[in-house]
């Protein structure tokens, strides 16, 4: 198959690509810069040029491919709105160009706020009258296109996807830790996270754009929910820091825009996800990954 990769050059999505080519297939990926289209020439992959703004730009990536995988976002959390409307328009395209088609439309969400509290499974959807993550809406616009002919799957990671080369939340949070001579966590710390590393993340999309079903949600899940306080613990003694409770009154300051999703409780399961498509996480689990010593390295910057 020929596939086209939104975020091709990033995190997850890099390691989609390799994924892709080493199962052969050809990759097509979305492309912003001349630095990102040597790096997935490089990679072994075509560019694309465009932007998650640029709509024609996906059309075209759409049209010239047997499938899509949409993996870009706007990371910016002091826009999170104008992200999750760039993202709804972003699937709009993608899903146009392939209505009619049956060829595969795989997006990405995220577990965190589908079922705060309690394990969340592939079955469980936001409510729509919540007020949670605006990327959530997502998943409404993109399984409307499976009755328009789209073999739509969605992908939802937990909070952390972790491996070397990891910019996300756990980074940030080791940058706060630097910053405030202290490795914190909220409340009692025993608030879950869940984790999976980005290879056993890559293989479940692979799967998903050859095989999953229309309709399909899928966790990608490795660790249900690791304790907060366990990710700060492992935080604390790479640092040689003190491990300390963050009070919420305090958690604002302490950790910025990040206390909103530190205090989150959301632990997930991915056992449908492994049943259903065969798919099982081999690649270690996040304390471990924390362990290697790589995170440690070079670290988000704490703003």
């Amino acid at each position: 198959m020929r596939i086209f990769v939104t975020g091709a050059t990033g995190f997850i999505g890099s390691a989609i690509t390799a994924e892709l080519i080493d199962a052969g297939h050809q990759v097509l990926g979305l492309a912003r810069t001349d630095e990102g289209a040597a790096a997935l020439a490089d990679a072994g992959a075509e560019a694309h040029r465009g932007s998650l703004q640029d709509l024609d730009s996906l059309r075209r990536g759409a049209a010239a491919s047997d499938g899509v995988i949409h993996t870009a976002y706007m990371h910016d959390f002091s826009q999170m709105e104008n992200a999750a409307q760039t993202d709804l328009r972003a699937i709009e395209a993608l899903g146009t160009e392939l209505a009619g088609s049956a060829r595969p439309l795989v997006i990405t969400t995220g577990t965190a706020l589908v079922k705060p509290g309690a394990v969340a499974t592939e079955e469980d959807v936001i409510d729509p009258g919540s007020g949670g993550h605006p990327r959530l809406g997502a998943e409404r616009t993109a399984l409307g296109f499976v009755e328009r002919g789209v073999r739509v799957s969605i992908v939802r990671p937990g909070a952390s996807v972790h491996g070397e080369g990891d910019h996300g939340f756990v980074p940030f949070l080791i940058g706060v830790a630097r910053s405030q001579a202290v490795s914190g966590y909220i409340g009692d710390g025993s608030n879950r996270w869940p984790a999976v590393h980005r290879l056993d993340a890559a293989h479940l999309y692979r799967l998903a754009v050859e095989t999953a079903p229309a309709g399909s949600v899928l966790h990608a899940i490795g660790d249900e929910g690791v304790a907060t306080r366990d990710i700060a613990e492992v935080i604390g003694r790479h640092l040689s820091l003190p491990v300390v409770s963050v009070s919420a009154e305090e958690a604002g300051d302490h950790f910025g825009w990040m206390a909103a999703f530190w205090r989150l409780d959301a632990p997930a399961s991915s056992a449908l996800t492994q049943e259903r498509m065969g798919w099982n996480p081999v690649h270690i689990g996040l304390i471990e990954d924390l362990e290697q010593g790589h995170y440690f390295q070079t670290v988000a910057s704490a703003v």
